[in-house]
């Protein structure tokens, strides 16, 4: 059966509904298991007796095996029944948050974030692939912002009970409790998900190493993977450190740092549908235009406030994300757009593995530019606020030059159909 809206369709269908909840579910999974190390970080430490050197290579394991997991899986990731794939990767998730929940060492601690990374790396590549195969393009801003919701539900929900289970009994439960409910997801999926394998029916490669090679080769594609590496390094350079400069550099309490991440996920779960349709109303690319420069604003304000209020943060942080928000969403969607059916999989997979490596990479990177003084103090924060607005600019010529790509390809296509 085909599931894929007739390209005039401008409305979801009941099925379609249900299913943009199932996708946005698996992305929240996927993100809070993420999210979780960090804010757990201060128990874990102790607990296990792990250097801050050692936790951080923890957190890194994960983004680095996802990245290494996306290129091995590029060249099978279009040869399968999409929402099959979706399953096997989802069951290996579920197995390394289990096994993070289980783990009393270091080492099998480390173990169960590169598992856990190698599976869970992977599905939100396979979610977009299935977000494209389902819905039409006029749909997809829509889409996106519904899915992108996700990461605001984590921290209005995720990242507070985390904290709260963890409190009442010890980190481990978080993780356990995550199983759960991961499980009961998975099954919604499984029972009520159709099968997504119109791209089967168009002939295809005969190896997947040469469906991988025909993919990171194809010219059309470069500009895309270009952009995705410094849209992904921008994001990568301020968060691993927003929680110590907020606490040390701008006085707000422990207590206090709950608050700003409740507020601002409330406010983005709002923002993100209002995005999506905005970005499928106005047009994908003045979306993310003004999304980047509210970005690069706010992040030049916060990286430079100096001791200030809490409810001063708190609207930064909030414009910040509504900037965030609105530069991921039209770009995700402008995304689905650039490869043909048959190699969204694989397409979606190499992004997804350049995003996850360039972000460990700058991760790394922001660490040898960001210090920490005696006092606590996060000292060279705004230098890595300068390269995020550099990245930003360069994003916005680069996703300029992949919708001109997309623009002259959708002609091209055309002029041949005719």
């Amino acid at each position: 059966m085909n599931n894929t809206p007739s390209p005039v369709s401008a409305s979801f269908s009941g099925y379609q509904k249900v299913v943009v909840g199932m996708l946005a579910f698996l992305q929240f999974a996927v993100i809070l298991d993420f999210m979780l190390m960090s804010p757990l970080g201060a128990v874990i430490m102790p607990s296990l007796d792990v250097s801050p050197a050692q936790f951080g290579t923890v957190v890194s394991a994960y983004a680095f095996a996802a990245g290494v997991s996306g290129l091995l899986t590029a060249g099978f990731a279009d040869r399968f029944d999409r929402k099959k794939l979706l399953l096997t990767f989802y069951t290996g998730f579920i197995i390394g948050t289990a096994w993070c929940g289980l783990a009393t060492s270091f080492g099998s601690l480390l173990m169960a974030r590169i598992v856990t990374g190698l599976f869970g790396g992977v599905i939100g590549s396979v979610v977009l692939a299935i977000a494209t195969d389902l819905f039409a393009p006029q749909l997809r801003g829509r889409v996106m912002g519904f899915i992108q919701t996700a990461f605001a539900a984590s921290q209005v929900l995720g990242i507070p009970i985390g904290i709260y289970l963890s409190n009442q009994w010890n980190w481990h439960v978080p993780f356990l409790a995550l199983v759960v409910i991961g499980v009961i997801g998975g099954l919604l999926i499984a029972f009520y998900m159709k099968p997504v394998a119109e791209h089967l029916k168009i002939p295809q490669e005969h190896s997947a190493f040469e469906h991988l090679r025909n993919t990171v080769v194809e010219p059309r594609y470069l500009m895309s993977f270009i952009a995705v590496l410094f849209l992904a390094t921008g994001g990568f350079m301020l968060m691993p450190f927003s929680s110590a400069f907020t606490v040390n550099n701008l006085g707000i309490s422990l207590h206090d740092l709950p608050i700003i991440y409740l507020v601002t996920g409330i406010a983005t779960i709002f923002v993100g549908p209002l995005v999506g349709k905005a970005a499928d109303t106005f047009g994908k690319m003045r979306v993310f235009f003004v999304g980047t420069a509210i970005t690069i604003a706010s992040v030049v304000v916060y990286t430079h406030l100096p001791v200030t209020t809490l409810v001063v943060v708190i609207v930064v942080n909030v414009v910040l994300f509504i900037g965030i928000f609105s530069r991921m969403i039209p770009f995700q969607a402008l995304m689905t757009q650039v490869p043909v059916q048959t190699q969204r999989g694989s397409f979606n997979a190499i992004n997804a593995s350049i995003s996850q490596l360039a972000g460990g990479l700058a991760s790394l990177v922001a660490g040898h530019i960001v210090q920490q003084g005696a006092d606590g103090r996060i000292h060279h924060y705004e230098i890595a606020g300068y390269v995020v607005v550099a990245s930003s600019l360069l994003a916005c010529f680069l996703l300029w030059r992949v919708q001109r790509g997309i623009t002259a390809h959708a002609a091209a296509a055309s002029t041949a159909a005719a």
